[in-house]
């Protein structure tokens, strides 16, 4: 086949069924490649760059693919993408190197055991993202046809769901607020590409137990053995659920991105030139297509009450073509939809509306020195300020990281202090550093330390402000994060640096904005004349050169 008649959505798609087939074919092993996300991106753009491709119809190994994918017997998927017409390709997969094979059987299956967590890779940004749902929803998107309705199975759906309408009967207030109404309509459609990402995965781990208010294990972080060359992966919360922070981040990411390949006019990109825009390094480009920000893009895609509708119709979904379902055996229609409401606010808030917490391990922190004295919680007041020295941003995982280390240095070492002082730290890169965390006293305003969490912009911002998405992060999604977490009281006093401490932190032109902020607390002042005229004459600490 000539060049010129080449489809290049045929290409993507026969790439991607080609990466899809080495994750299932080959053999255990252990791969030579360090997990990172590049080499998966080094994989895509392997096999495009060998990407001729027939016009012919799907070949039954491709069809064993769709199925093997989520397992050999999976009747959701089968039912959700059995009518993808792709072309099958040329391509002998054998041909992707030795190294590449190895990757990506590491990576084929995502899965917690005790508290190891298998298939996730390093992305740039610093996050860690499960390749199964990522791919997943590639698959989805590139389907192009997402909308599904459900089957009418009137020997597998409770009389009581047959005509689509059902008065569900709310336990809280907080369920009330999830619902679209009290009268909820039982959905007779589904969104595909929000099924194989989030919805069926969010509604099974919400099954056991959905009277439970708070869910164990929701969005666990771990931890690489080393940032250099990853290959294992720690969590750090022993009861983690399978949902843990990387999962959620390669579910968002094949959601986010299954939903531009759906709506990209043809021809589409190639996989490899979208993924590495989307995890590349730094910040710039279109904020939508860009990891760093996947948690306030996945609240924008869907809200809510849809999201609801989407983990109900899945449940209803799996119940009819699996009758037999073990966690969904016995389950009635009005359990099932207060399933997917606890569910779907669970992740709404404790994960989408959290701010994306980089963990002290990311950014190489040094030992804690002593022993660290526990804070009594919640605190009733957030104090800012900013870190003066390095002034420009940190927009890299490199630079923050860096520039946190540089912190924690001085701290300790010139100070003489036991850790970093601050309780978090804000970069411009799209991700908040874990300081002293949220549980132990940190040393960043003096005499308040044991009443507030200390959060501090890295940066100088005398003349300037922060970029507008890391103050959206300390205004609002920060302080609402911890009071819903039972860290900060409801009536908590948000203060600038200089309101306690004869200094210029958080600097002119932030402290101003401060000033405007929910919660800012103006009557708080210095007290005297003497301290507060050598307010010109402090400076926050310096911090020394950030190169290592």
């Amino acid at each position: 086949m000539s060049p010129r008649s080449w489809n290049p959505t045929t290409v993507v798609q026969g790439v991607l069924w080609i990466l899809l087939g080495l994750f299932l074919w080959l053999e255990p092993g252990s791969a030579s490649l360090p997990l990172f996300m590049d080499s998966v991106i080094q994989a895509l753009a392997e096999l495009e760059q060998k990407a001729p491709v027939t016009e012919a119809s799907p070949t039954a190994s491709v069809w064993q693919l769709s199925a093997q994918r989520s397992g050999p017997h999976d009747p959701l998927h089968h039912f959700l993408l059995q009518d993808w017409s792709l072309k099958a390709t040329e391509l002998d997969p054998t041909t992707l190197s030795p190294e590449l094979h190895s990757l990506t059987e590491e990576v084929a299956r995502h899965s917690v055991q005790g508290r190891q967590e298998y298939g996730v890779v390093l992305a740039p940004d610093g996050s860690t993202v499960a390749v199964e749902p990522l791919l997943a929803g590639l698959e989805a998107g590139l389907q192009g046809h997402r909308l599904i309705n459900l089957p009418l199975d009137s020997t597998a759906t409770p009389p009581d769901a047959r005509d689509h309408s059902l008065d569900v009967r709310v336990t809280s207030p907080d369920d009330q607020a999830s619902l679209p109404d009290a009268k909820a309509k039982v959905p007779t459609t589904v969104d595909s590409l929000l099924v194989v990402t989030l919805a069926r995965d969010l509604g099974l781990a919400f099954l056991q137990g959905p009277q439970n208010r708070s869910h164990p294990g929701l969005s666990a972080e771990g931890c690489w053995d080393q940032l250099s060359a990853p290959r294992n992966f720690t969590l750090l919360d022993p009861e983690a659920s399978p949902l843990t922070t990387a999962f959620l981040n390669g579910a968002l990411d094949g959601a986010l991105l299954g939903d531009y390949l759906t709506r990209a006019p043809k021809p589409r990109p190639p996989l490899s030139h979208l993924l590495s825009q989307y995890y590349g390094p730094g910040v710039a480009g279109d904020p939508t297509l860009r990891s760093n920000f996947r948690r306030q893009n996945g609240a924008a895609l869907i809200s809510a009450p849809a999201l609801t509708q989407q983990v109900w119709g899945t449940l209803i979904l799996l119940q009819r073509l699996e009758p037999a379902h073990p966690q969904l055996q016995g389950m009635s229609q009005e359990q099932l939809a207060l399933v997917a409401t606890h569910a779907t606010k669970e992740f709404t808030e404790a994960f989408l509306g959290c701010p994306a917490i980089h963990p002290r391990c990311l950014w190489g922190a040094a030992p804690y020195r002593g022993h660290p004295t526990p804070l009594r919680l919640p605190l009733g007041f957030l104090y800012v300020h900013h870190t003066y020295v390095p002034a420009s941003p940190c927009t890299t995982l490199a630079s923050c990281a860096a520039n946190m280390r540089s912190m924690q240095r001085f701290h300790q070492d010139t100070r003489g202090w036991d850790d970093i002082g601050y309780s978090f730290v804000m970069g411009s890169d799209g991700y908040m550093y874990e300081g002293r965390g949220w549980h132990w006293v940190g040393a960043h305003t003096r005499g308040h330390n044991s009443r507030g969490f200390g959060v501090a912009f890295l940066g100088d911002y005398t003349a300037e402000l922060p970029v507008r998405a890391a103050l959206r992060t300390v205004r609002d999604v920060f302080p609402r994060c911890a009071v819903r977490a039972g860290l900060l009281r409801p009536d908590y006093k948000l203060l600038g640096h200089r309101q306690l401490v004869p200094t210029d932190c958080p600097g002119d032109a932030l402290f101003q904005l401060l000033r405007t902020w929910p919660h800012f607390d103006a009557n708080v002042k210095l007290r005297t004349a003497r301290r507060a005229s050598r307010r010109s004459k402090r400076k926050p600490p310096p911090v020394t050169p950030t190169s290592q």
